[in-house]
C-alpha cells in the first residue's frame, strides 16, 4: 500500500466517523448528537475605575445595540463619558472572537475610518488609533487591551492568540472623542 492510497483511506475513515457514531445513537435509542448552544457568562459585579486620566467618569446607559452585544459577550460591557470623551469598557473573562476592533463596529455604523496607527500617549501608554468620519463629523477613536500583570495589545488579534495560553481578565478601553484636525 503506498503512502497516498493510506491518506486517502484515513481521510474517509476521518469523514465517515461521526456519521457512524451518529447512527449508533440512533439504533440505541440515544438522541442524535446536537452542538452545544453557548450560554452568556453569569453576570458579576464588575468594579469599573471610578476615573480615567484623572477626571471622574460618569456611567452612561447601553445603547438597544450594546444590550443586544453585551448579552452574549464573555465578560461585560459599560459606557463612560469623562466630559470630553466616551469611553466604552471591556472586561473579557476568557479568549474570543467577538473581542474584534473598534474599527469593524464604527465601519458597520457607516463611518469611513482611516488606517489605525500604533500611538504612545504622554503616560507611555501604546494605543491604536484611528479617524471615523460620517456625515461631516469626525472621531478619533483610540482602543488598547491590558491585563492584571501588565502585559498590554493594541491589536486584537494578537491579544485573542496570546490569550490561548492563559491570563485574564482583561479590560479594552475604547476612547472616542470629536477631532477637528486630521491624525
Amino acid at each position: 500500500m503506498n503512502v497516498r492510497t493510506f491518506f486517502v483511506g484515513a481521510l474517509l475513515v476521518a469523514g465517515v466517523m461521526p456519521l457512524a457514531a451518529q447512527f449508533s445513537l440512533l439504533q440505541a435509542g440515544g438522541r442524535p448528537l446536537r452542538p452545544a448552544a453557548v450560554e452568556p457568562d453569569a453576570p458579576r459585579d464588575i468594579e469599573w475605575p471610578t476615573h480615567f486620566r484623572d477626571r471622574p467618569l460618569t456611567q452612561l446607559p447601553l445603547s438597544d445595540l450594546e444590550q443586544r452585544f453585551a448579552r452574549r459577550f464573555p465578560g461585560a460591557v459599560a459606557r463612560f463619558t469623562d466630559g470630553e470623551s466616551v469611553l466604552i469598557l471591556r472586561q473579557v473573562e476568557r479568549p474570543t472572537r467577538q473581542l474584534h476592533p473598534a474599527a469593524d463596529c464604527f465601519k458597520a455604523l457607516g463611518y469611513t475610518i482611516a488606517r489605525p496607527r500604533p500611538v504612545v500617549d504622554d503616560r507611555g501608554e501604546r494605543w491604536s488609533c484611528f479617524a471615523a468620519t460620517r456625515d461631516g463629523s469626525r472621531l478619533r477613536a483610540c482602543e488598547r487591551i491590558r491585563d492584571s500583570e501588565g502585559r498590554e495589545w493594541t491589536d486584537t488579534s494578537a491579544w485573542f492568540w496570546a490569550a490561548q495560553y492563559g491570563g485574564g481578565p482583561w479590560w479594552v478601553t475604547t476612547v472616542v472623542q470629536p477631532e477637528a484636525e486630521p491624525l
